[in-house]
């Protein structure tokens, strides 16, 4: 399938800083599974905004956000949080992250909710056991449409070793953790963790992440059939490309044993060298990694990785990520979309506007059918954080338009769309008179039949949230008009809690 780009999507690459101006950094971690970001020195930058998104009545009835059942009494240490959350039909879904024991030591977690109420939360079995080094989270989980889950993370054995693992819920309970099969022996220089999974059928799923070796870090991937989890692999021809370091970042399958992967350099920008790669499953079969094609041309500053990548049943993606366009520049989102492991061109949009331009990412892409995708990403055109989408259409990409609403003033972190033009985001407010991120606050924003409308905090976190920093970290919306988001708060004593949606 050949790829089109609009033409309002192609933007030029910003200018070299001034020898004289200060050069302000933007550095991309990955945890979690997904991109988080610290930025400093902020101010404005004589930006041209996108255009606003026209609001719309609210067409996602939002579920009001309830504490996990059952993790205050496990979360002694008082820190905890959803980091994934994944629904195979309205209200039915499974949520996971991590919190702290009395000993102040990270713990894994699982929760399901069936027919619209949440069991009680309970630490990963097996990691008990596996987890001697007492440190271990759940980085991500996903549902086939059946209640068929998966989830993965990290654990800390005996020796200090961080080691990869994953657990299965076939049905109604969640199986004993395992190591990752085959990963111990990628992982020599012990710090590994699997920052991704994918599920689209039962039995069928695939894993990502990363782990060090003798050559340092590399990305790997894992697949499952029939239930029975293969070897991990070190994604093929990335150490041919890997200078600095790099890991997957993402994955996402289209149907069993058709998948795609992206990856996120294992260097913070202006490390030097790192490109961002992608990796295609065909038939169970995992090929080449690639350089994303066109990004090379683009990456003049030489810093660049995919952040999220999604696939639609018929093996159509798309991916998302962030370059820099000139050395000790700002990072600038991109996009690229591909049929069938053939990928066509990175494409950018234009944000910039001003000497030093300003710093744009993408965080999120889903795509519930072929050349129907959305990327969901923010900019800081001054002294606020403003989130934008672009949909796709026939394989095209519109212009970049910013998320409606003043609670949209803040940082996008989950997308999920389940049909074109119907499509549920999250992410954390950050009131332009607390700057600095020191009151965050949960917000959610939807789109209906094309038309988003305003974000709004999400319904119950304002009462939950009396600390006042607080995220929605996961959204999932497992069909039009029906949406949940998980996420944490901080409550009236400074402890970081955990919350799910309600129906």
């Amino acid at each position: 399938m050949k790829m089109t780009w609009s033409g309002d999507l192609l933007g030029r690459g910003r200018r070299r800083l001034a020898g004289g101006s200060a050069r302000r950094r933007v550095m991309v971690v990955v945890a979690a599974g997904a991109a988080v970001v610290c930025a400093g020195l902020l101010t404005g930058a004589g930006v041209a905004p996108a255009a606003a998104v026209r609001a719309a009545a609210a067409g996602v009835r939002w579920g009001k956000a309830e504490p996990v059942p059952g993790l205050a009494a496990l979360n002694k240490g008082g820190n905890a949080r959803v980091t994934s959350l994944s629904c195979w039909s309205v209200n039915n879904c499974a949520a996971a992250g991590y919190y702290t024991d009395r000993r102040g030591h990270s713990q894994a977690f699982v929760v399901a909710e069936r027919n619209g109420r949440w069991d009680r939360a309970v630490q990963v079995p097996g990691t008990a056991a596996l987890d001697a080094g007492r440190n271990a989270g759940v980085v991500s989980v996903s549902c086939a449409r059946d209640g068929y889950c998966v989830a993965g993370g990290y654990y800390t054995d005996g020796g200090g070793h961080t080691q990869a693992f994953v657990v299965t819920r076939p049905k109604d309970r969640w199986r004993a953790a395992v190591e990752v099969p085959g990963s111990a022996a990628l992982n020599t220089s012990g710090n590994a963790q699997v920052n991704s999974v994918s599920c689209p059928a039962a039995g069928e799923c695939a894993a990502g992440g990363f782990y060090v070796g003798a050559g340092g870090a590399l990305g790997f991937v894992v697949s499952q059939a029939n239930g029975v989890w293969g070897t991990a692999e070190e994604v093929p021809g990335l150490a041919a490309l890997n200078t600095g370091g790099a890991g997957v970042n993402s994955v996402s399958c289209g149907s069993a044993g058709n998948c795609a992967a992206g990856g996120l350099p294992d260097t913070y920008p202006y490390g030097g060298g790192p490109q961002a790669f992608v990796a295609s499953e065909e038939n169970g079969v995992w090929g080449t990694a690639e350089e994303v094609p066109g990004l090379a041309a683009l990456n003049v500053g030489d810093s660049a990785g995919v952040a999220s990548v999604s696939c639609a049943r018929d093996g159509y993606c798309a991916l998302g990520g962030t370059y820099t366009p000139y050395q000790y520049a700002y990072v600038t989102p991109f996009v690229a979309s591909g049929s069938n492991g053939v990928w066509g061109t990175a494409a950018t949009w234009g944000f910039g506007g001003g000497e030093e331009g300003i710093p744009s990412f993408t965080t999120s892409v889903s795509c519930p059918s072929a050349g129907s995708c959305v990327a969901l990403g923010y900019t800081i055109p001054g002294a606020y954080w403003q989130p934008f989408v672009a949909s796709q259409k026939n394989g095209a990409w519109g212009a970049a338009k910013y998320l409606p609403g003043v609670f949209a003033e803040g940082v996008p972190t989950s997308l999920s769309c389940p049909s074109a033009g119907n499509c549920g985001a999250g992410g954390y407010n950050l009131p332009r008179a607390y700057p600095g991120g020191s009151r965050t606050r949960p917000f959610v924003a939807s789109e209906t039949k094309g038309r988003w409308a305003n974000a709004e905090l999400y319904p119950g976190t304002l009462a939950l949230n009396k600390g006042r920093r607080g995220q929605v970290t996961s959204v999932s919306c497992p069909s039009a008009g029906h949406c949940t988001a998980a996420g944490f708060y901080t409550d009236a004593k400074k402890h970081q809690q955990a919350f799910v949606g309600g129906p």
